[in-house]
């Protein structure tokens, strides 16, 4: 008996197999030594070792008998990322997490959510030239959002046959911002800058029927300029309400809590089928990595920047630390704890918190209706 018959799936393992396992290796070892954001590394860390072992039962594979065996992780993508309905039910999660009184209390935080999307459409330039069409440069500028589900929904669409590298680099560049974001904040502040205290009137109280009509009109407004946007901010929007309407607190929490933990589960694990070593490892992949980090650095330079611009025809009490600009991106509320904490190393007496939230919530709304815009208006010009 040859070492094929003993042991299939050794006799068939490809140094390609062997590097997205180390890979995984390499996201589990981010996941639980460094604890960035475990919750999305560990389990697709996980799954790319799963899928990557020849002959894994994980994935649908053609037995002896020629009879097709139906694999579980292919049956989660079909069922919830082909359909939308995990990133969709983030959505939810998300929207019940999210507190907009901060938002309220000082609501021209929320340009940062727009000025901060800059790099979205300078990447979606650059890949054309590199050889993408429209949809695909679309599908890749939208990592530099630093929103994993809307770059999914945007993948599903657009670009299925690259949704495996644009979800992992969505994914794991929003684990990994605490790495990639203070180099670039570094090198566009001075030590003044980003010790800058602001004023933030914490105690000035926002009424509940503002935060309840404030869903629904964004949904309604967003139905109106751009319907393809709907699905995207309309789930984000009905988790808020939730949240907000003071009549389904369990619900609320029961979204927060189980259902965001439930479906990261299953939506970290089940990205991962896509992370197959025959179709991960091509020069298309390490390319649309490059770009999504490039999306991302610009997507914060971009809200940096603007944030010192303002800050130039604003009076000093007023003034922004411009690392504020840096939380226009998605990745909530991870990047607010960043640019709080980079704030306290400067000054410990520096609470940055609540307006870096502010900004935050300001980019989760920003990307999911440049999301939407993009799936309605890159189609008119192909």
């Amino acid at each position: 008996m040859n070492l094929e018959q003993l042991m299939p799936a050794i006799a068939g393992m490809t140094w390609q197999d062997l590097f997205m396992i180390a890979l995984g290796l390499g996201l589990i070892y981010l996941a639980i030594a460094k604890n960035y954001e475990p919750t999305l590394l560990l389990p697709m860390g996980f799954g790319a070792i799963l899928v990557n072992i020849p002959l894994s039962a994980v994935l649908t594979q053609v037995d002896a008998e020629g009879n097709v065996v139906v694999g579980a992780l292919n049956v989660f993508f079909n069922a919830g990322i082909a359909t939308e309905i995990f990133p969709l039910l983030i959505f939810i999660a998300i929207g019940a997490m999210i507190d907009f009184s901060p938002l309220f209390q000082r609501p021209m935080l929320l340009i940062f959510g727009a000025a901060a999307q800059f790099g979205i459409f300078m990447t979606m330039i650059l890949a054309t030239l590199c050889g993408f069409n429209l949809k695909e440069a679309a599908s890749i500028g939208i990592i530099g959002a630093a929103d994993g589900p809307t770059s999914i929904i945007v993948a599903t669409q657009f670009a299925k046959n690259l949704l495996g590298p644009i979800s992992v680099a969505a994914y794991s560049y929003m684990a990994l911002v605490p790495i990639i974001q203070p180099p670039v904040i570094k090198l566009l502040t001075s030590k003044k800058e980003r010790g800058m205290k602001m004023n933030f009137d914490a105690n000035k109280k926002v009424s509940r029927t503002t935060l309840i009509v404030f869903p629904i009109t964004v949904t309604v407004l967003a139905g109106i300029i751009a319907p393809s946007s709907l699905a995207l901010i309309g789930f984000l929007m009905f988790g808020n309400l939730i949240r907000e309407c003071g009549v389904l607190n369990g619900l609320s929490k029961t979204a927060q809590n189980e259902l965001a933990n439930l479906v990261t589960i299953l939506l970290g694990i089940t990205i991962a089928s896509t992370m197959k070593s025959a179709d991960f490892i091509q020069p298309s992949t390490l390319l649309i990595l490059g770009l999504g980090i490039f999306a991302f650095v610009f997507d914060t330079a971009g809200g940096v920047l603007i944030a010192k611009l303002l800050n130039r025809f604003m009076p000093e009490n007023k003034r922004i630390n411009p690392m504020i600009g840096a939380c226009g991106i998605s990745a909530f509320p991870m990047s607010a704890r960043v640019i709080h904490s980079m704030g306290q190393k400067e000054d410990p007496t520096n609470y940055l918190l609540m307006p870096a939230i502010s900004s935050n919530v300001g980019g989760q709304i920003g990307s999911v209706i440049v999301g939407g815009l993009i799936l309605m208006l890159v189609p008119l010009f192909m």
